[in-house]
């Protein structure tokens, strides 16, 4: 089977983001890129802030309610529909739930090639990094560096506190198949 979705698993800073860029300018097909970002800044204002969508807490810590995750699967269906319909799609995620969070996107991809690859980064490299961003609230980067990995099993990590997002995607890619 070829491969039709990458998934990039790490915490807030990780790199993630950058990697996929340089995955979109290094694989030989074109890849539809989706970011829980982009999920996020497109739901309702009134959800964000809120405890049936999203809160993020003064010390990085975030909680998601029902409506998020009622969106969430919706967004998932999408990307695994596009998938199916031939599309190459890299997936930039952050597992708040771990596992639980990599059961929902198993369950929505059913029958797809998924790649797993799971993005690490020393917690005060990702601070520094959410530091010089400055549109983060402080404390995520490191609330989320070890947990969004508990219990996700992967079939490739990458390590951006001293590699690249060029040579991280690199690697990726030359897994794609």
């Amino acid at each position: 089977m070829t491969t039709r979705v990458i998934i990039l698993n790490g915490g807030s800073s990780s790199g993630k983001s950058g990697i996929v860029r340089c995955l979109q300018a290094v694989l030989p097909e074109s890849w539809l890129a989706f970011g829980v970002d982009s999920f996020v800044d497109a739901m309702p204002a009134k959800l964000q802030a809120s405890d049936a969508g999203l809160d993020i807490g003064a010390d990085g810590t975030v909680s998601v309610g029902e409506e998020f995750r009622a969106l969430e699967a919706a967004w998932t269906d999408g990307i695994a529909a596009m998938a199916r319909a031939g599309a190459g799609i890299v997936v930039d995620d952050v597992f708040l739930g771990g596992a639980a969070s990599q059961q929902r996107w198993q369950k929505a991809l059913d029958g797809v090639e998924v790649l797993w690859v799971g993005v690490r980064c020393d917690s005060s490299v990702a601070e520094g990094r959410e530091v010089a961003r400055g549109d983060r609230v402080r404390g995520m980067a490191a609330a989320q560096a070890d947990a969004v990995h508990e219990g996700v099993h992967y079939d490739l990590e990458v390590d951006t506190t001293h590699t690249e997002s060029l040579v991280c995607a690199q690697t990726i890619a030359a897994r794609v198949g």
